[in-house]
């Protein structure tokens, strides 16, 4: 898929994702979250991918939250109540069924619904000059899409803090609390990002820690005949950088 609102770009093994809508502050729309979900099947359906990254245009914001952008009647929200179904849990609904570890590359502000799009990935790499948090409560909202992931990586006193003053919060007082992974310069996102890409944590997440133990226990001779893990080996003996062909 590629569309003026969400690109999608294919980088060797990994399936790059953007968000496109700098002039909106990258905001969400059903448009966004169809877009986004669409990308990762597409990287779910190539056997060459290995991992997904998520970010957005520009350099201020990774996303501001829903788009609020008022109807004629004044209100930003059209509710269909011929149905219960909403376009950002149908999003979450795909990224559950992903095996393949997502990575959010956080370039800017990460409000409201761009804070759920954070903690729904499963790693998070930040600029330093990024804030955090849940305005929406301050114009009487409160994150309830979002809850469900924010519930399993915030620490609780802390998201409570957050729903009921709506304050916003650093990029150090993400790390802090564990939502995101690192925090570094915009000029060293990238380079942090790629280092990143090898991380694949995302099959033991739910397991309990006996499946999780019987899993690796399987999962280790196969990635040792791995091509990988062959030029690791070979790069180690010869005391060199590896070349991984990503196999």
């Amino acid at each position: 898929m590629n569309s003026t609102t969400v690109l999608t770009e294919q980088r060797g093994p990994v399936q790059w994702i953007t968000i496109n809508r700098p002039d909106r502050r990258n905001a969400i729309n059903e448009d966004v979250t169809t877009g986004i979900a669409a990308g990762i099947r597409q990287a779910m359906d190539n056997p060459e991918c290995r991992a997904i990254v998520l970010t957005a245009a520009g350099d201020k914001a990774f996303c501001a939250g829903g788009d609020l952008r008022p109807s004629l009647d004044g209100s930003p929200f059209k509710p269909d109540h011929s149905t219960i179904k909403h376009f950002v849990v149908d999003l979450f609904k795909v990224v559950e069924d992903c095996q393949l570890p997502i990575i959010a590359r956080v370039n800017g502000h990460a409000l409201a619904g761009g804070l759920g799009l954070v903690c729904m990935c499963d790693l998070a790499v930040t600029s330093d000059n990024a804030l955090f948090g849940t305005p929406e409560t301050k114009i009487g909202l409160f994150p309830a899409t979002i809850l469900t992931y924010m519930l399993r990586i915030l620490p609780r006193r802390k998201l409570m803090e957050m729903c009921i003053t709506g304050e916003p919060f650093s990029a150090a007082e993400a790390l802090d609390m564990g939502l995101v992974n690192y925090v570094v310069s915009a000029e060293e996102l990238d380079r942090k990002v790629d280092w990143l890409l090898n991380a694949g944590l995302h099959a033991m997440q739910d397991m309990t820690m006996r499946e999780a133990l019987e899993y690796t226990q399987l999962l280790l001779p196969f990635m040792s005949q791995s091509e990988d893990a062959a030029e690791g080996m070979a790069a180690f003996t010869d005391k060199r950088a590896p070349d991984w062909p990503g196999r």
